[in-house]
């Protein structure tokens, strides 16, 4: 790790403070009086929050005729409910195709030319269909039977039995398969997330927020199809919070109160994709929401499972009692000796260079952190201002309350020009879960893009 880390984040930090960049007029500067900030890149909009978020009521409601999916259409997202308890998973995921495709058809004319901005962003501007298809049958193939049979249902139903990988504006029964593992086969951008808990919180409680950076789209896309959806299984039931139409786990929580998501982290070995023999990450983790009902025990089972996964990433996990970071590092790199795969918590050594200085909460950003690990920090400005800054903004504070958590993730400017922010113009939803209450809140970047201060959503309690 390169000395320079602690101050360069210092320099950007201040940078990001002062106006005037650009400016060709010599500025006469007295050395003997300390440089103070004319202006702030923080947003100058005010919100009064507060710690219960708003509860929205349905616009409309669509229910399959053998009632194993039910939409909402709610002003701000999807409200979808999928009951596994009524039927299979292949009913069920059949229902959810039919009916998308029968009452919202607008959906497809949304997803088809966004998954197809994902694909070119993956494949660096030109592909070809069969180099396409065959990642996703391959990476297809890898998943659980019972996931393969729900997908591959849904996927027939949406897309009418129209096949092949073809940008026209008709979604494929092989797109509608690929959009279930975007982040798997094609990547997403960035996040971060932070967990705070006894002495950080008014009540002791936990809170945590996870702050998704995604790629909206060209036109926003992503924006219109927002979607938090409620899969009743019984014990293994959870929510899934990320768009219309997926099944895998981009975000989600289940009735046990486990929360988890998904972080990428870019290799600074720049390792070539490798899909042959490899499985999606995100369809794991809908498992471990399914199958485990402690963050320590879905954080073990990602680690133990993460030689096998496409790449390297973490995954945020909480409950009621811990919080974690699964550093997740695949086999091509750990078996260089360039990174290994541990379960990070707050008692975890970190890069020497790094500082945290608040106790009782945990960091995550688009890097693994724990000491000796793959290091994305030096060198990448990104991953150094967030972290520093989600440093300076816990320890200015001395408990939190849930309107707190909401100020601190609110407080900048979204729309600047190359400033590292936190809530950027790519951040899609902000979520937060208040452990005291069992509140889950959601502010949705909305088809206008991201707004200073968005409006947070109560969409589901813990258990309920």
């Amino acid at each position: 790790m390169k000395s320079f880390i602690k101050t360069s984040a210092a320099l950007l930090l201040s940078s990001v403070l002062l106006t005037g960049c650009g400016t060709s007029t010599a500025i006469a500067v007295d050395g003997d009086k300390p440089m103070v900030p004319v202006d702030s890149f923080n947003t100058k909009q005010v919100r009064e929050y507060t710690d219960a978020g708003t509860v929205e009521e349905p616009l409309t409601v669509f229910t399959s005729d053998d009632g194993l999916c039910e939409i909402k259409v709610m002003p701000s997202y999807y409200d979808v409910t999928l009951d596994y308890e009524k039927g299979s998973r292949a009913e069920a995921g059949a229902a959810y195709g039919s009916l998308i495709r029968e009452k919202l058809p607008e959906f497809i004319a949304t997803m088809e030319p966004y998954l197809f901005e994902n694909i070119r962003m993956a494949y660096g501007g030109s592909f070809s269909a069969d180099a396409v298809e065959n990642r996703q049958q391959t990476l297809f193939a890898s998943m659980r039977p019972e996931y393969q049979e729900e997908i591959s249902a849904f996927a027939e139903a949406i897309s009418g039995g129209v096949h092949g990988i073809k940008e026209d504006s008709v979604l494929s029964y092989e797109e509608a398969v690929l959009m279930h593992m975007i982040p798997d086969a094609l990547r997403p951008t960035c996040c971060s997330a932070l967990s705070l808990w006894g002495s950080k919180t008014v009540t002791g409680d936990r809170i945590s927020l996870r702050n998704l950076e995604w790629n909206l789209g060209s036109g926003n896309q992503m924006g219109m199809i927002n979607a938090v959806t409620h899969m009743k299984n019984g014990s293994r039931s959870l929510t899934a919070i990320s768009v219309l139409g997926l099944l895998d786990i981009i975000s989600g929580i289940n009735d046990d109160g486990v929360f988890a998501a998904i972080l990428d982290v870019g290799s600074v070995q720049k390792e070539a994709f490798v899909y042959e023999g490899k499985k999606c990450y995100t369809m794991e983790l809908r498992y471990a929401l399914e199958e485990y009902s402690s963050a320590r025990e879905l954080g073990g089972f990602m680690v133990s499972e993460s030689g096998d996964f496409t790449w390297c990433h973490n995954i945020f996990t909480t409950d009621a009692e811990d919080a974690f970071c699964a550093e997740d590092v695949v086999s091509q790199i750990a078996d260089q000796g360039a990174g290994r795969s541990v379960l990070r918590d707050c008692d975890t050594p970190i890069f020497d260079e790094l500082s945290w200085d608040s106790p009782d909460s945990l960091c995550i950003v688009n890097s693994f952190t724990s000491k000796g690990n793959q290091d994305k920090f030096t060198g990448v400005a990104h991953n150094t201002v967030r972290f520093a800054k989600y440093n300076e903004w816990v320890k200015a504070v001395d408990k939190f309350s849930p309107r707190d958590v909401k100020d601190l993730i609110t407080q900048e400017t979204v729309d600047q020009y190359k400033v590292d922010n936190v809530h950027g113009n790519g951040s899609a939803q902000l979520i937060l879960v208040d452990y005291h209450t069992g509140s889950v809140q959601v502010a949705f970047s909305g088809p206008e893009g991201v707004v200073d201060k968005p409006d947070f959503i109560e969409v589901c309690e813990i258990g309920k």
